[in-house]
């Protein structure tokens, strides 16, 4: 398994195709395998280098229980030390909700290692997370059911993961954030934000689109948070137009 160094820490990762590097990050307790699962890397892998990583307290990379180790700036230098890794100076990011938390980060601490920005199901205004972490306290099985509540039928084989996912990380790295909308008006490049219009995300996300110039705005009618990255087909022919132009 290739992993990047990031102060002593293992960040996971896994790269397919050639061209233009592309960074795939998930969402909160998704990992490199949900990429796949939902048919992203088949789609992509022909037109980009995907670099797809395991964002810290995830799949296969470390998982600290110290909610100091969770910081933005941490979280962005996991990025940082991959395409280090692998000799990458410059890189496209497509980001999903966590994700793209991440990507806002990348565009607020290393916007010179930055090109276009997609970010999927979020925003970068301040957040409490406490309706996450208090269903992450419940235990695997009422966190896998609220989910379920919540999106609908979940992909199997994500169901599995879940179950095997670290919750005292998982609450770790839920703590509340700040925001940096500060970022929007000068973004390094141009930037694709999309979301589910059922998603309570939505508003945020809108609002967003537009303080950002020139940004390409997509909603999703009808799709909720967790439809609007499992259904990739509703998905990836916006931002593949996106990152064609």
């Amino acid at each position: 398994m290739p992993y990047a160094d990031n102060r002593g820490m293992q960040v996971h990762y896994k790269v397919e195709g050639d061209g233009p590097a592309l960074v795939l990050q998930h969402g909160f307790t998704q990992s490199v395998e949900d990429w796949y699962e939902c048919g992203y890397v088949n789609a992509l892998k022909y037109a980009y280098k995907l670099v797809i990583i395991d964002a810290r307290g995830h799949g296969e990379s470390y998982k600290p229980h110290d909610p100091a180790a969770y910081t933005l700036e941490a979280r962005v230098g996991d990025v940082v030390a991959v395409l280090d890794t692998i000799s990458i100076e410059k890189a496209d990011f497509w980001g999903y909700s966590m994700g793209s938390w991440i990507g806002y980060g990348m565009a607020e601490h290393t916007p010179e290692r930055l090109g276009r920005l997609i970010i999927g199901g979020q925003h970068p205004y301040a957040s409490t997370q406490e309706r996450y972490r208090n269903v992450v306290q419940e235990g695997h099985d009422k966190f896998v059911t609220a989910l379920e509540q919540t999106f609908g039928v979940l992909p199997p084989g994500y169901k599995a993961r879940l179950y095997k996912g670290d919750l005292n990380a998982w609450l770790a790295l839920n703590g509340g954030r700040e925001g940096i909308e500060h970022v929007l008006s000068r973004l390094p490049g141009p930037c694709c934000i999309y979301c589910g219009d059922a998603d309570p995300l939505f508003d945020g996300a809108k609002q967003a689109a537009l303080a950002t110039p020139g940004v390409t705005f997509v909603p999703l009618p009808g799709l909720n948070h967790g439809e609007a990255f499992f259904q990739s087909d509703r998905v990836l022919p916006a931002v593949t137009e996106f990152l064609q132009r």
